[in-house]
């Protein structure tokens, strides 16, 4: 198939703008960058002139009419998202493929991104088809005495798993960011906090609905890493990843692919087993509602082996280079799901079937980032002096900070500095090499009160040793 050439506008920063570029040169199509005051310093601006694409100024990354000025004023046939900022908002997907001056929103269809962002209405659509969900209320609860009933079934199960202390959150149905939420650790309080729960969300949302879930401890977190092309009838997997460590706050910190290695950990489950059926009900999700780009089905994974469906992102993760590097299409590895993201997105057909896809081996990947791990992973501000890692043919290392150069790290973003992903043939030589990258990226620098660097790596260090046991 002969692709017409595209002029690209990457909205979004740092290291997938850099990401996104790569792709966009493979595939002999134009780009644009954006950047904003705070980030003049980026790698991604400098190199967006050095491969001979454009770069404007805008306010923030997060105006759309910013955004579309840009690609109207340099002709811009599409429009990547990244992951952030737009990526998941419906409005400003459709706003780009329906304008009078149309574009290509590449990411999912807008009506795509709208239905499985709604929380509620994707645990409706997987009940259906038989995909497990975390228990709990499939819709908002505006009955106190079907509340109670619910609450009473999830302390009653999770006490029939030996759960020695049952959790059940009450979250106000139109909340979001943490906000309206509380846990109950027995029937006596739950009729207080479900009316506080639901007068706060009337005085704060103007909807009294209350959602009813079990709150799971223990648990793994993995991904399926699903790709499908506009037609949206044959969705194929890149595979499972573990996504388990994780900061106190919930930020992924390591993520690991395949999702477990029952080849050479015991677990008190069958893993295998579990990676197929997440996989499997994944994909049926994906044909049902005709996703038609790159998306990932999220989990949780008990200390049972129960897996229970958390949400689905309808966007490219940050973590889509550990999937890829395990993936082979008809045998050939370097594959890379940005790339696949961009070809479909502007409309060319998938072209293999999951049997053409195989995997080899295990990847991770390490989020180097500016932070005190001892300080509640408090954000590190100031200026890098010098970040240096080693070359290795089994390392991929993608960052916005220039190497060699000092960088002052923005306070208006986050302190993410680089994403490390090696590959190993086995989990064992995978940690082996994760050790080996760890222990040798260096990175100097000093803030304003001439305080040194705080970095994540002795964290990540001590995490690698138990990576995918459970």
């Amino acid at each position: 198939m002969k692709r017409s050439k595209h002029t690209i506008l990457i909205a979004n920063r740092g290291e997938i703008a850099i990401r996104i570029m790569e792709a966009c040169r493979d595939l002999g199509h134009a780009f644009v960058c954006v950047y904003t005051a705070e980030d003049a310093d980026s790698g991604h601006v400098a190199l967006a002139r050095q491969w001979g694409g454009q770069a404007y100024r805008i306010h923030n990354y997060i105006d759309a009419g910013d955004i579309l000025s840009v690609a109207d004023q340099s002709q811009c046939t599409a429009v990547h998202p990244g992951y952030g900022f737009f990526s998941e908002n419906f409005r400003f997907a459709r706003r780009v493929a329906e304008r009078t001056r149309a574009m290509n929103f590449i990411g999912p269809s807008w009506w795509i991104i709208r239905d499985l962002g709604d929380k509620i209405n994707t645990k409706r659509l997987a009940r259906r088809l038989g995909v497990p969900t975390i228990p709990g209320s499939d819709r908002a609860i505006y009955d106190e005495m079907e509340a109670e009933d619910i609450a009473r079934t999830l302390f009653d199960f999770q006490s029939r798993q030996g759960v020695g202390r049952p959790t059940v959150l009450v979250k106000a149905s139109a909340g979001g960011g943490g906000m309206g939420i509380d846990e109950v650790h027995d029937m006596d309080r739950f009729r207080q906090v479900y009316r506080r729960i639901r007068n706060y969300a009337a005085r704060t949302f103007n909807d009294e609905g209350v959602l009813i879930e079990q709150r799971i401890f223990n648990f793994n977190h993995l991904e399926v890493q699903v790709v499908s092309d506009r037609s949206g009838k044959n969705p194929v997997h890149f595979g499972t990843r573990n996504c388990s460590v994780q900061s106190p706050g919930l930020q992924k910190r390591i993520e690991v692919a395949p999702g477990f290695f029952p080849d050479g950990l015991s677990y008190s489950f069958d893993a295998q087993r579990v990676l197929d059926d997440i996989t499997a009900h994944s994909l049926s999700m994906a044909r049902e509602i005709r996703y038609d780009n790159v998306g990932t089905w999220e989990w949780i994974v008990t200390p049972k082996g129960e897996p229970f469906l958390m949400e689905v992102n309808t966007r490219i993760q940050v973590e889509n280079g550990v999937s890829a590097a395990i993936a082979r299409i008809r045998g050939k590895d370097g594959v890379n799901l940005i790339r696949e993201q961009i070809r479909i997105g502007l409309g060319e057909p998938l072209g293999y079937s999951q049997g053409d896809i195989a995997f080899d081996g295990v990847a991770i990947e390490y989020r180097i980032i500016a932070e005190d791990t001892q300080n509640r992973f408090r954000p590190w501000a100031g200026r890098i002096e010098r970040m240096e890692w080693p070359s290795r043919p089994w390392l991929s290392v993608h960052s916005h900070v220039p190497r060699g150069e000092a960088y002052q790290i923005p306070t208006e973003y986050d302190p993410n500095l680089a994403l490390a992903i090696l590959w190993g043939r086995d989990l064992n030589e995978a940690k082996t090499r994760g050790r080996e990258v760890l222990d040798s990226f260096l990175m100097q620098g000093v803030d304003g009160a001439g305080t040194e660097m705080k970095t994540n790596i002795a964290f990540l260090t001590e995490k690698t040793g138990r990576l995918l046991e459970f």
